[in-house]
């Protein structure tokens, strides 16, 4: 989400049409978590029931909030209240360098939540709900030692995202049941031996996905591969936008501008911000020791959104 906003959210929803997607390199969930917004209940999805949908998505029942118990696991410094006191970088272009013992740390946790994200992909069918993937995704984290970064940042009340067919990013898991020609985003962050690691892919849900479909999620990849292969020490920040949209656009898609990628760390979002749309800010050069994430959210439509939030945040 945009640059490195406070607070937190749940759905961003693509006004115009549905099935947003988005991919990202190893790094964290990222992007602007919300504005501020009205309270609503976590156990009822009554208060939002005069909210203008923009597709046939809506909120559903949510199981209690979890809380990690292991005293052996390292824990955020948000976990147990929701607000993080570690901050990152203001100025966009001041990007911590990190040392080859900290981008190895930053590769195991990587790996991790690619690992975990395996697992909850596999769980991708009809009947399926998101919250038994959030489940498998807190259980295989915490087994495996580490802490699901989601959980409780900003009071976000699970341990990954899932967001459905018009729901841009950070969707709550609920006891919604996935339906065959849905398509699901699975954003997993996880935070090991003191840094976040995160990754998120989509699926389809079911066997014979229809062939726009197809399309969206094959363009959203592939312009991540061609952002990844601009990577390279000394090369800007803000060229990866570029390249995006120059892509996506010869299919007839859009860019959601409002969301971002972001640097990451011990830090769960931090500078550089990366646009993926043409952009002019100044975001500074890659160099040797940067570690951030590259997530482009595509969508068949404008790119507007609206915002719906379902829980306290600060």
């Amino acid at each position: 989400m945009t640059g490195k906003r406070s607070g937190s959210s749940e759905l961003f929803m693509n006004k115009k049409k549905k099935k947003p997607t988005k991919k990202k390199s190893g790094g964290a969930v990222g992007k602007g978590f919300g504005a501020t917004a009205p309270i609503a209940s976590l156990s009822s999805p009554s208060p939002l029931s005069m909210f203008p949908y923009a597709g046939s998505i809506r909120p559903g029942i949510q199981t209690p909030q979890k809380v990690v118990l292991d005293s052996s696991i390292a824990m955020p410094d948000y976990a147990l209240d929701g607000k993080p006191k570690k901050k990152g970088q203001i100025l966009p272009w001041i990007i911590e360098v990190k040392t080859p013992p900290e981008i190895e740390r930053m590769r195991a946790s990587g790996r991790l939540a690619r690992e975990v994200l395996d697992l909850a992909g596999r769980a991708v069918r009809p009947g399926v709900t998101t919250d038994e993937i959030d489940n498998i995704v807190h259980g295989a984290t915490i087994k495996a030692g580490a802490y699901p970064s989601p959980l409780n940042y900003h009071n976000f009340p699970k341990s990954c995202c899932t967001s459905l067919n018009e729901v841009i990013c950070h969707g709550i898991p609920d006891d919604r049941e996935l339906q065959e020609g849905d398509i699901i985003n699975i954003d997993i962050t996880v935070y090991l031996n003191g840094y976040h690691g995160d990754c998120s892919e989509m699926f389809y849900v079911g066997e014979n996905p229809d062939d726009k479909t197809k399309l969206l999620l094959q363009t959203t990849y592939d312009s991540w591969v061609s952002a990844m292969k601009f990577v390279r020490p000394g090369n800007d920040y803000n060229g990866i936008g570029g390249i995006i949209e120059d892509h996506i656009t010869k299919f007839g898609f859009s860019t959601v501008r409002q969301f971002c990628g972001h640097g990451i760390g011990s830090v769960f979002h931090t500078t550089p911000n990366i646009h993926h749309y043409r952009n002019n800010e100044n975001s500074g050069k890659m160099d040797v020791g940067h570690t951030f994430t590259i997530e482009p959210m595509i969508c068949e439509g404008s790119g507007e959104f609206l915002l719906c939030v379902r829980y306290n945040f600060d």
